[in-house]
């Protein structure tokens, strides 16, 4: 038997531990997910195409459009996020 006493449960309603550990945790799927899953489709999808010889394409152009797609995405996608998050009511003091 041992004689350590265990340690204290954080997620007893009222103490202070609680109190730092009550979050929301975000809902939903992030955007960079979104974003990245979206990327490696369209790369897949840009080599099947390429490998059906439907259209010759310059790997150099493909990689280039990906990339200033995906920033495009990431910076709407945060600023859509930033601008819903500035419009839930917060509990902190000013």
């Amino acid at each position: 038997m041992s004689s350590q006493t265990p340690a204290p449960d954080p997620y007893i309603p009222g103490s202070s531990a609680a109190a730092r550990t009550d979050t929301v945790p975000p809902s939903g799927a992030r955007v960079g997910t979104i974003v990245w899953g979206l990327l490696v489709l369209a790369l897949a999808a840009l080599i099947i195409i390429a490998q059906l010889g439907i259209v010759t394409l310059n790997g150099t152009y493909v990689l280039i459009g990906l990339m200033i797609g995906a920033g495009a995405a990431l910076v709407v996608g945060g600023l859509l996020s930033a601008r819903k998050s500035d419009n839930d009511t917060t509990t902190r003091k000013s």
